[in-house]
Order: C-alpha cells, then structure tokens, then sequence
C-alpha cells in the first residue's frame, strides 16, 4: 500500500495555524473517502477535516491540543492508490528535493540530542534563508517548550493548594484563552475612548411590535431589532467613513468595503463574532435574514472560517443581557466598536410646535469605544450621535423587502 500525507488545508486568509482538538479515528482503523477524521480549531471557528482517499489511519504526527501550521502534515494515511512519498532522510537532502525543508547539522544535532522528532522539527517557525530553523529558533522553541513544562507543573501544585483549602480551579476552554489573549492585546494596541449618546426608539419599537407577527407568518424569519441597528450604523459609516478603517503602523487604511461583525454570545458563555459582509448592499428584509441565519449558525457551531474573518466594525448587542451601557474592546485591526444597550421605557419631555409634553418614550443608550490613536471626539462622538440620529428618524412605513 502506498502512504498519503495529509495535510492541513487553507482555511481562509490569515489564518496561518490550528488546533489540533480531537481525533475521531485510532490508528490502525480503516478510512473511507469522506469519513470524519479530526476536529480543529482555530481562533475564529472549529472545523472537520475529511479523509480525500480510502485506506487505513497509519499515524498521526499531531495530538490533541497541539497546533499545526497550515499545509503541515498532520496524519499518515495507507492506501492502495500510489503517491509520492519521501523517507526522513530526504527531508534533510535539499539539492535532491529542493521543495522540502533543508536543517544543518547543527540542528539536526540539537534535535536529536533533546529528543525533537522530524514532524516536530516541521513545526518550528523559521526566521533563516528560505524559511531555514537556525540555531536561534530551535533555542527558542526549547525555551518555550521547557516553560510549558514549568506552567504545567505550576498548575499540578496549584491544584493540589486549591484541593488543601476546598477551592476549585477551571482550566480555562481554547476559546476563553483566546479572548484573552485578543483582549489584553487590544488594550495594549489601541488608547480606548468611549462616548454614550441615548436614543429615542419608540418609532421602532412601535413598528416591529405592529408587523412581526405578520412578518414571521409571511417569510419564517423572526424579526429582531439588530437589523435596523446595523442599518443605521452602515447608514453613519458613509456619512462618516474615517470611521471604518485600520491601522498599520503609522498607516491607516482606509475601508472600501463596509463589513459589520456581530459579537453573538455562545451558549458555553464564550464569545464569536460572524461577520455580514457588504452589509450596505443587503435592504432591511435582507439584513434580517442574513443576520439570523449568522447568529443561527453560530450558536450550534455551523460556521465557516471565513464567516469570521475581514469584518470593518462590530456592534455588540450588550441589552441582550439587561446592561444599560458599557465600555467594549475594540475588535483588532479595526479602530471602533458600538454597544447597544437595554430599551427602557422612561418619562421624557417631547418638543411639538404646540408646546412641550410629558410621555413614556423608549429609549436606549449607545455605547462607543474608538481609538483614540486616530479618532478624536469629535468624530468618535459625532458618530454614536449620527446613529442615534438615523434611529430616531426610523421611517414605520420603510419598505422591509
């Protein structure tokens, strides 16, 4: 039988590495084409990873929670179809196969020395000519690997601290790490300013409580609020479009396109954010069904990598949890995000040409955080103002469709 190597597939722009999160096949079991061998994930979605040929699960070269660069191979298959296969010592031999990856023999003796196998060599990250591992990063990459060690034997002691005096310790989910880490980056990143401008939006409430039934009846989707929300944003983003873009270095890049992320909420407590793309091309009916079939779909882990990646602002929906108002991070590389607060009823002073009068109008408070590295108030304000603005102005006879 002939060897298959497979590998990682390209899983959208940017994404460079995944994890490896479990296997659904043991080695020695046989395959068919199509069969499920492996979940992933990388920092946006999991995914699965399908066998492209029948055989037998010889090795896999990856265990759970390792991560693998993209085009990296991952498990060796055994199949009666013939492929190309190469020996460990062709690795070394670049004159031969100059596609493969060259080592010196200084680090084939290092790697041999502590123990680093080929398929764990391949996965260093290599900062010599073409690509090359020098001495530094296998250095490094031990370094890394030894305070692994170190953190793990940490959390054993820890552990058995915590067990002395009746406390629990939970080890935090792949996902919840990774908020982290994008969090602390953010704050890091960008200087975080937040305006609040409260909005009037009875109009709407009024009209969704009048036609969603109906609506609902006529076309199955469930008609939310977020839809006109997002409207009203994309509606500011071109009056104000300083406000869609991001920074490289010393650079801003400015957006062409208009492509709002939504942070949705998971039903473990963590967070994704799917992204509408070309959300100034969709109509109201448009937005509402492509923002339910995201959110949807994101809750019962559905999504495809690129449904998370390229967003240019991202609104959060923080009065789904009965928050009035709060301070969100912003989402990098982009420079803003909005949080859309709890409707509340409230007494208010309505202006007429007849006078002032005392109703119960809806209102909610919108919160803006930009960076302040290249916003100002003036037009970090200006837009949380503009969206207010488009909410109240909410047309009850707009045309869904």
């Amino acid at each position: 039988m002939a060897e298959y190597n497979l590998t990682l597939p390209e899983m959208g722009e940017s994404i460079a590495e995944a994890t490896i999160i479990r296997w659904l096949k043991k080695e020695g079991d046989s395959i068919k084409k199509e069969d499920i061998l492996v979940e992933i994930a990388t920092d946006k979605v999991d995914s699965e990873i399908s066998s492209p040929v029948n055989g037998i699960l010889k090795k896999k070269l990856f265990s759970a929670n390792e991560v693998a660069k993209i085009g990296s191979s991952i498990a060796i298959l055994e199949t009666e179809e013939k492929f190309k296969t190469f020996s460990e010592e062709d690795v070394y031999a670049e004159k031969k196969y100059p596609w493969k990856r060259f080592y010196s023999p200084l680090v084939r003796t290092i790697a041999q020395r502590e123990g680093i196998s080929l398929s764990e060599l391949n996965t260093i990250e290599g900062t010599g000519y073409k690509n090359r591992v020098t001495k530094k990063d296998i250095l490094k990459y031990l370094h890394l690997k030894k305070r692994t060690r170190i953190i793990s034997s940490n959390y054993a002691c820890l552990s058995s601290y915590s067990s002395q005096n009746h406390e629990e310790i939970v080890e935090m989910d792949r996902i919840r790490k990774i908020t982290a880490s994008h969090m602390i980056e953010s704050k890091n990143i960008s200087a975080h300013v937040t305006s609040f401008v409260e909005a009037d939006v009875t109009n709407i409430v009024k009209w969704r409580d009048k036609i969603k039934d109906s609506f609902q009846k006529n076309t199955g989707e469930k008609l939310t609020l977020m839809s006109v929300f997002v409207e009203c944003v994309v509606k500011a983003i071109k009056d104000l479009p300083m406000i869609n873009i991001s920074v490289n270095g010393t650079h801003i890049i400015k957006k062409r396109n208009i492509h709002i992320g939504l942070a949705t909420a998971l039903p473990n407590g963590n967070l994704i954010v799917p992204v509408i793309k070309h959300a100034d091309s969709y109509s109201l009916g448009g937005l509402i069904k492509i923002i339910n079939d995201l959110i949807k779909r994101a809750r019962s882990n559905q999504l495809k990598p690129e449904e998370t990646q390229g967003g240019t602002y991202t609104i959060s929906n923080i009065g789904s949890f009965g928050n009035l108002f709060g301070t969100p991070i912003i989402y990098q590389p982009q420079v803003a995000i909005m949080a859309i607060g709890l409707i509340q009823k409230k007494l208010s002073i309505i202006e007429t040409p007849e006078g002032d009068f005392i109703g119960i109008r809806h209102k909610i408070y919108l919160s803006h955080s930009y960076d302040h590295r290249v916003i100002d108030g003036v037009l970090g304000g200006g837009f949380a103002k503009k969206v207010a603005l488009y909410l109240e102005k909410f047309n009850c006879y707009t045309n869904i469709i």
